[in-house]
């Protein structure tokens, strides 16, 4: 059994006084007829200040005079902590979920228990490894005896989990997606306009494709071989979830509790002259944390392997360098959408409409999202599609120069999508389908 980092026994922080006599209700503090009330909100666990003026009138601010007052300035301070904790346990449940950290049944309804966790906490899916049908928002289930613990589905069905189960988690997309739920679990979250702490429904999923395991024993992924990244950028960006930078391999991410390393090689190394110039993605794979001999990529978990490409597409997305920067260069997004438009009505395709800096499609089989300066595919709902596209010199005579002059082919993709019917690569049929 785990607690997520940065929680004590019970799921209590050391931070816990700053929540813990908000249980009840509001704090209020009365100062000139003023009265400033500190409250959390039952469903996001925000501390909002409220405060009310003579005859019970609303004001919109506090009254500059007052925030030196002894007693208000301790509700501010108060307020500032428990953002600042809300903010840590968004981050602490987001890695326990990346983990698969597993609780036990009186540690959940233990951490009901806290103001602050189980407002994030009911906003989350719960799935039991085993029984997969036992999946849903946790709740506490009051009777004669001891609580226990309620998971409630899409459907609002509650069923009890006996106080004995060890073998809980946060719920990974992969686990909705395996179970054939996912699109109901995001109806219900439409349906009742929940907001999560952190992204879990609608969580983007990467799966391991045919392309990558057609021998069964291939260890290599090119899913994002080619693509130029900002140096600085990109460190910084997987520096912060948990990505280590290394001289010799690239950079690296261990997957302590499945005993494995993920590792991305950048052509001619993770560094470039005086930082200037931008590295280029080479491979991903997978080590055993004792061995230095990559392992089928089938063979890896496919939560490991959706949070790895995860990782890896932000990068791609955010940190892109060249003259297709998605982010940095709005002109580029602009021009690729003029052209995209252009081309759609030229071929006759009317089920293309375009967004900010992405390209939505209603195919026949599914909704696509394409972005127009990285290329990333999504089908929505559900998770990224792998379409690699095929090199220039291996192009047929439907290429167009004019329109689809950028190395990962945003267009060919746009147009492919949009007559996804008339598709016939069986790898990107398995992915749809």
């Amino acid at each position: 059994m785990s607690i997520p980092s940065g929680m004590g026994k019970n799921g209590k922080r050391s931070t816990s006084n700053a929540t813990g006599n908000l249980r009840n209700g509001m704090l209020s503090v009365t100062v000139e007829d003023i009265t400033v009330t500190l409250e959390l909100d039952p469903i996001s666990a925000e501390p909002a200040l409220n405060v009310v003026g003579n005859k019970g009138k609303k004001l919109k601010s506090l009254p500059v005079r007052l925030k030196k007052h002894e007693e208000v300035a301790h509700l501010l301070d108060r307020k500032r902590e428990i953002e600042r904790q809300i903010s840590r346990i968004r981050a602490t449940l987001e890695a326990s979920m990346c983990r698969g950290e597993y609780f036990t049944a009186r540690e959940i309804l233990d951490l009901l228990a806290h103001p602050v966790l189980s407002c994030l906490l009911q906003q989350l899916i719960i799935v039991r490894d085993a029984d997969r049908s036992a999946m849903g928002y946790p709740c506490r289930l009051e009777g004669k005896g001891e609580p226990q613990l309620g998971l409630r589905s899409y459907s609002g069905n509650t069923s009890a989990v006996e106080l004995t189960a060890k073998d809980l988690r946060l719920a990974h997309p992969h686990d909705l997606w395996q179970t054939k739920t996912w699109h109901a679990w995001q109806r219900e979250c439409f349906t009742v306009a929940r907001t999560q702490p952190f992204k879990q429904v609608f969580r983007e999923l990467y799966v391991c494709t045919s392309n990558e395991t057609r021998h069964g024993d291939d260890a290599l992924s090119q899913r994002y071989h080619g693509h130029q990244v900002q140096q600085r950028q990109s460190h910084a960006l997987l520096g912060q979830r948990g990505w280590i930078v290394d001289y010799e391999e690239g950079v690296r991410r261990t997957f302590h509790a499945e005993k494995l390393t993920a590792i991305v090689s950048f052509i001619h190394g993770v560094f470039t002259p005086n930082e200037v110039e931008g590295l280029t993605v080479g491979d991903v794979f997978f080590l055993q944390r004792d061995s230095y001999k990559p392992i089928a990529l089938a063979s890896v978990p496919p939560r490991v392997f959706s949070e790895t490409m995860r990782d890896l597409d932000l990068v791609v997305s955010v940190a892109h360098s060249g003259g297709v920067d998605p982010e940095a260069s709005t002109s580029t997004v602009e021009m690729r959408s003029a052209l995209a438009s252009e081309t759609c009505t030229l071929l006759g395709i009317e089920n293309v409409t375009f967004k900010s800096s992405h390209a939505l499609i209603s195919g026949s089989l599914s909704h696509y999202s394409v972005h127009l300066g990285s290329a990333s595919v999504h089908r929505q709902p559900g998770g990224a599609l792998c379409i690699i596209p095929v090199h220039a010199q291996h192009r047929g005579r439907i290429f167009l120069p004019f329109a689809d002059n950028d190395p990962k082919t945003v267009i060919t993709k746009i147009i492919t999508l949009a007559r996804d019917h008339e598709i016939k690569d069986p790898s990107i049929l398995e992915q749809i389908l």
